[in-house]
């Protein structure tokens, strides 16, 4: 995942989970995209991933893969963001 400079680097602990977006670039099924999310959601996706045994581009396929079969599939960030909370509330 490629960075947009020093000031937007979210794997440092984030002043306030209230920071703005960092985009990112990842790979899914062999095509790149751009994501943009907050620190604290880049933190906690690296965190998942770590937990899952799998790269994050790995974890963020997956959930591509689950929310593309949705009825409704919502953008990938959201997506991200709503499978990360999920994640939380049940734990």
């Amino acid at each position: 995942m490629a960075g947009e400079g020093p000031s937007h680097d979210a794997s440092a602990p984030a002043a306030s989970p209230f920071a703005p977006p960092v985009k990112r670039s990842v790979t899914i099924a062999g095509h790149q995209t751009a994501i943009s999310l907050e620190p604290i959601f880049w933190q906690a996706l690296r965190a998942a991933a770590a937990r899952e045994g799998l790269p994050v581009n790995a974890l963020i396929a997956r959930i591509d893969v689950a929310r593309m079969a949705t009825a409704a599939p919502p953008n990938l960030a959201s997506a991200i963001r709503c499978w990360l909370f999920d994640g939380a509330i049940r734990s």
